[in-house]
């Protein structure tokens, strides 16, 4: 079977998931109820799935579905003001085809990279609880152990810590300690070869864009820019 079908079959399971009921619950009221500017929108109100080069040796993890975003879209990082900021960034860097991403349909590529969600469903108030990223947490390793990818770039704390506990899960022999590895904005740290990424890769930190981040100056056009470069060497050592 080859990549595509098997990250079809796989994003079609993620899209039917029902696990979590209070994620299915605001999910699909937010779909329902919709924002007054997209009231002309069909929502797509179901698990979001990954989304990008089927071959893409950048794989980028994020938090979670924006209620009006990706829940929305049904796209990762689309129609919302964190993609705003993460594609034109993606394009600058030679990752994207275009800066803009408005629906599924407007013609965005991504090349060498790949992203998915840590928590597939919009939560209320963007904040998943520690069960409901559990039961997301097989999607993403099965993610990560299809792509095999070189660099992980994390965006946030929160997509830093399921990586550490995904690679713990799946070290081989003595476990690695964690100790030292914390989450700072351009963090770099390698990993040896696991049971699911079957040779060495690097983990690169970079701080969430969502507003709460841009808006405040904590992470900069450069900030961002600077990531995406640090990535791009890291590939093409």
């Amino acid at each position: 079977m080859n990549q595509n079908l098997k990250l079809n079959e796989l994003n079609a399971e993620i899209s039917a998931c029902r696990k979590c009921p209070r994620l299915v619950a605001w999910r699909e009221q937010v779909a329902r109820e919709k924002r007054k500017a997209y009231l002309g929108h069909e929502y797509w109100g179901k698990p979001v799935p990954g989304f990008g080069d089927p071959h893409g040796r950048i794989f980028v993890v994020g938090l979670a579905p924006g209620a009006h975003g990706s829940n929305r879209t049904g796209r990762q990082f689309t129609g919302d003001a964190s993609g705003n900021f993460l594609y034109p960034a993606l394009y600058r860097a030679g990752f994207s085809n275009q800066p803009d991403s408005v629906d599924r349909d407007d013609g965005l590529v991504l090349t060498d990279l790949y992203t998915a969600p840590v928590c597939r469903c919009a939560p209320p108030d963007n904040k998943p609880s520690p069960a409901e990223m559990a039961n997301c947490q097989p999607f993403l390793e099965r993610e990560l152990q299809l792509l095999q990818p070189i660099v992980i770039v994390v965006l946030g704390r929160i997509a830093f810590e399921s990586i550490l506990r995904i690679y713990s899960k799946n070290s081989i022999g003595e476990k690695r300690s964690q100790a030292g590895v914390k989450f700072s904005h351009g963090a770099l740290y390698h990993f040896p070869a696991s049971s699911l990424i079957q040779h060495p890769f690097t983990l690169l930190c970079s701080y969430h864009p969502s507003q709460q981040n841009t808006l405040t100056g904590r992470l900069t056009v450069e900030m961002f820019d600077q990531i995406w470069s640090t990535a791009r060497e890291l590939i093409e050592r």
